[in-house]
């Protein structure tokens, strides 16, 4: 049902590696009520913001545990901070569903479960109703997700140049060669939607919209196409999937803290994630008006398109990820996004 990591021997060679990394080093000075938070991104990314306010939220609370805090990626990037939470060596991190451990992690950029920002608290925000859901899978990889880091909705852009606004699908798309993430759940999105899907690393895909290898770009969230915004010339706000990232902590190492730690770890990632969700559509609604400033043309799909948008995924890519995650997860979705 689910792919657990690819090789144990590499997991534990690397797990060792950075155990012996941080004991000559970070550790060698640490107490035993010393963990370490760590992502891969830098000072300006909401990864940041998070950090901080946690570390305010819990000497608020009055923990005697001590953050050794690691932003930027300097133990390693977020596919390996996720697997090294697994392994217990990073006791918590901010990072993505690395679904090559999981395939079911895939269920983050899962199409049209919530389309708007009040929703999206809802189901992804603190305490929310995936909460749970994405608990069901992380226990089996030793993981506990403490809540969700939003990051805004995930859309379609065209390359500058290209006069084409897709948004009436599959009949616009046709031709179109779209770039998506090498993930099988986006290639079966794009593929139903009529367009060319085209799997690429992130890492290439500012040159191929600046050389026209491709025509576009999806799952591109508001703060991402105004980072691209000299080879971009259209935004067709889709809105397709909410990308959120996870806040985990490994669950043996939270089980052992005291009943007293568990609570005060808790109450301050608590309030920290409502003060982050308090924050984030204005977050996403700025960059939108500096992707709108930039002269980046934006789109609204009709009520029509969208609708029409909505069931090409309900019936094609929910059952897709059903043969993924089984029916009982999909059904708790459908009841989540209110499918019948």
């Amino acid at each position: 049902m689910f792919k657990q990591s690819q090789s144990k021997i590499k997991s534990l060679i690397s797990a060792c590696a950075l155990a012996a990394t941080l004991s000559s080093t970070t550790l060698s000075t640490a107490s035993a009520d010393d963990f370490i938070l760590a992502h891969a991104y830098p000072s300006d990314h909401i990864f940041h913001q998070t950090s901080s306010i946690f570390t305010e939220e819990l000497a608020k609370q009055g923990s005697g545990l001590e953050i050794s805090y690691h932003p930027g990626g300097d133990l390693g990037d977020w596919t390996s901070l996720f697997e090294q939470s697994m392994e217990g060596v990073i006791p918590m991190t901010l990072t993505f569903g690395a679904s090559e451990f999981d395939g079911r992690l895939d269920l983050t950029w899962l199409g049209y479960v919530v389309d708007n920002w009040e929703d999206a608290r809802k189901v992804y925000g603190p305490n929310g109703k995936m909460q749970g859901v994405y608990n069901q899978i992380l226990d089996d990889l030793d993981l506990k997700a403490l809540g969700t880091i939003p990051t805004g909705f995930g859309s379609v852009a065209m390359r500058k140049g290209e006069t084409k606004t897709p948004s009436d699908f599959p009949f616009e798309a046709k031709g179109v060669k779209m770039r998506v993430p090498p993930v099988p759940i986006a290639i079966e999105r794009f593929n139903n939607w009529g367009f060319s899907a085209v799997p690429m690393p992130f890492s290439e895909l500012y040159t191929s919209l600046q050389l026209g290898t491709v025509d576009g770009r999806a799952f591109g969230p508001s703060v991402e196409i105004w980072q691209m915004r000299d080879v971009l010339e259209s935004y067709i706000l889709t809105r397709d999937y909410f990308e959120h990232a996870f806040w985990l902590v490994n669950k043996s190492w939270f089980e052992d803290l005291s009943a007293e730690e568990q609570q005060k770890l808790t109450a301050a990632a608590d309030a920290t994630l409502n003060r982050i969700w308090d924050e984030a559509q204005s977050i996403d609604d700025g960059f939108l008006a500096k992707v709108r400033d930039a002269g980046i043309n934006v789109v609204e799909l009709t009520p029509e398109e969208l609708a029409k948008a909505k069931k090409t995924l309900y019936a094609n890519e929910w059952p897709f990820m059903e043969k993924q995650v089984g029916p009982e997860i999909m059904d708790q979705l459908r009841e989540i996004a209110g499918i019948k």
